[in-house]
This record gives C-alpha cells, sequence and structure tokens, in this order.
C-alpha cells in the first residue's frame, strides 16, 4: 500500500516547480508518526484540518458584517473556501504543491474568534497577553483539536498559518501563494458584500484603481491572480507594480470607507460588551469552563484558558452563553 503515496510523490518530483515543497522533503512533525501509506503528509495534513472541530465552527463565525440579513453575505467558512480556490489557481499555474497550499489556506482562520476582527480587538485587549488569530490558528492545531492533544501538522502547514496575514512572510511559495490569496479573496468579497448591503456603490470605487483591475469582483480577482503568476518567480512571489500600487489603493480605500462604515459597524460596541462580559465571568468563575480548558487554566493560567475558550465560539454560541450568564430566565410556575 505504501507504493501509492511513493507513487504521488514520484509525481510531484517530475512535475512541481523547482521551488516548490516536496511532500517527502517536509521537514516533519513534531510527534513522529507513521506515514500513511495512501496520501502524502500534506494530504494527510488537509484532510485533518477539514475534519476537525474548530473548521466547521467557521460557517458560524462572522468575516466583517456583524449578524447579517440575508444568506448572500460571507462567514468565516466561506471566506475560507474563497481563499482555498483562488490559492489552488494560483499554486497550479506556478506548479507548487497544491496539497500544502490547500492544507495551509483551509487552516489559516481556525483561530479567528467570533465577531470578526470586532471580536479579536476586544480579546486582544482583555488578554494581558494580547490576541492574534493566526497565532492562536496555531495553538488551535497545535494544543486544542482533538481533545487537547493537537492534529500534529508538518512544520510547513504550521508555519503557513502562523504567517499568513502579517510579519514574517512564510518560509514555503506555498505558503506566500495562501497569504496573497487572502488579500485577494477578502479585499473583493468585501466590496461584494458591501454593495450587497448598501453601504457602497460600485461608482465609489477609485477611477484609477477600476481601470487597472476592473470593474467587477471576477475581473479583478482574475486580473490580481494573472498578474502574480506573470510576475512571481521560482523564489518569490509578486505583483508587478502597477498592479500592486492599485491593490494597496484599493485597500486603502476600503479601510477609509468601508470598514469604518458606522451603519456596518454599529454593533461592534455590542461585541466589546459580549467578549468583555464572558472573559470577566469565566475568569472570575473557572469553575464555568468546560473539563479541558479547566486543565489549561492550571496548567497555563487562566488567562490563557478563558482567551482559547472564547475565541473557539461560534458568534450564536458567544451571544447564548452571554445570555445564559447574564439575561435572566422566565419562570413559570407550574
Amino acid at each position: 500500500m505504501d507504493e501509492i503515496r511513493k507513487h504521488t510523490e514520484q509525481i510531484e518530483r517530475q512535475i512541481l516547480a523547482p521551488g516548490a515543497a516536496l511532500s517527502e522533503c517536509s521537514r516533519g512533525r513534531v510527534r513522529p508518526e507513521e506515514p500513511c501509506p495512501l496520501r502524502t503528509c500534506y494530504q494527510q495534513d488537509r484532510d485533518r484540518v477539514v475534519h476537525c472541530k474548530s473548521f466547521r465552527r467557521l460557517k458560524q463565525k462572522t468575516q466583517v458584517f456583524l449578524s447579517p440579513e440575508g444568506d448572500h453575505y460571507r462567514t468565516r467558512l466561506t471566506h475560507t473556501l474563497e481563499v482555498d480556490q483562488i490559492a489552488r489557481t494560483i499554486a497550479r499555474a506556478l506548479r507548487l504543491n497544491e496539497d500544502l497550499t490547500e492544507a495551509i489556506a483551509l487552516g489559516h482562520d481556525l483561530g479567528h474568534t467570533p465577531f470578526g476582527h470586532a471580536g479579536e480587538r476586544a480579546l486582544n485587549q482583555l488578554s494581558p497577553h494580547g490576541f492574534r488569530h493566526y497565532q492562536q490558528s496555531l495553538r488551535v492545531v497545535d494544543r486544542l483539536e482533538r481533545r487537547f492533544t493537537g492534529l500534529n501538522l508538518t512544520w510547513e502547514v504550521r508555519n503557513g498559518l502562523v504567517c499568513h496575514t502579517k510579519g514574517t512572510w512564510p518560509a514555503t511559495l506555498e505558503g506566500c501563494a495562501v497569504r496573497y490569496s487572502d488579500r485577494i479573496a477578502y479585499m473583493n468579497h468585501d466590496i461584494e458584500d458591501a454593495i450587497t448591503a448598501g453601504v457602497l456603490r460600485p461608482e465609489q470605487l477609485p477611477r484609477d484603481v477600476v481601470e487597472v483591475l476592473g470593474d467587477t469582483k471576477s475581473r479583478r480577482i482574475t486580473t490580481l491572480i494573472a498578474d502574480l503568476v506573470a510576475h512571481s518567480s521560482q523564489s518569490q512571489l509578486a505583483f508587478s507594480p502597477e498592479v500592486g500600487e492599485a491593490y494597496e489603493a484599493l485597500h486603502s480605500f476600503m479601510y477609509s470607507t468601508v470598514y469604518v462604515d458606522k451603519t456596518a459597524k454599529k454593533e461592534e460596541e455590542k461585541v466589546e460588551r459580549v467578549i468583555g462580559g464572558l472573559y470577566e465571568r469565566l475568569s472570575t468563575h473557572i469553575d464555568l469552563l468546560p473539563e479541558g480548558f479547566l486543565q489549561i487554566a492550571y496548567q497555563e493560567g487562566v488567562d490563557r484558558a478563558v482567551t482559547d475558550y472564547i475565541s473557539g465560539m461560534s458568534d450564536e454560541f458567544a451571544i447564548r452563553t452571554f445570555e445564559d450568564f447574564f439575561v435572566p430566565r422566565k419562570w413559570h410556575v407550574l
């Protein structure tokens, strides 16, 4: 049976670009394992991410618009799937390792809080050690999943998760492809969601940016992917200067309009109260934590356990837990 995996590894050697990450050359896992007879190590990692609880909870976590009405707005899960699709397109065009790319893409937001970046900011202010979702994604796969034993992913996937958004760039081209894909995905689907919500009108987009990138979501994504593929090398991924400048101009426009819009963000003060209330109550009543998080409290501190627990909640579960703690229940006399 091992011949099936070995044959896949042989195919990688034959078809992948010189700068691609070969499965058989992985730096390995923290805890050594017997290799799967059918799947490469990166295929295993992808499957472990897809089947974990944290991945399923992404379907009920906010992307940008808090508790939006209707089914057409992105959630953290649909964002993840869009990142995955874009990253795989880039990886295939550049002959990179698609399995590694997909494992990183599918896992890159596992550590995100409920209520999107509003929840992340709230937890960052409350936790003495701060909170960053990309660091939490690594903690999810290393410590919290599989009943607090972790998924034991390969070094390359773990590196891609923690480097997917800020600071040091990933060590692999596959990780870099995901980082670019995340930026391409969220910028364009946030524009579409903002237009759907009535927060933005298409004609408000900067005209010089539209002329370079395109006037629809599809055209912009196609332009960005094609430009990245055309101007990347076997050692580095990059946009052309013209497209890179247009992207940054669009990024600045979104941060000065949509991301600070009072209508779209009016619920964020409530998010702070919900996250703050949960944090305070759980920190002073640690007996309310589930058993596994109690063990973390004893081993790593109450702050660490409370932060882990809250960050893993879906929007709905966070609201329901807040109501259980602070909203009186109706009492019926039988």
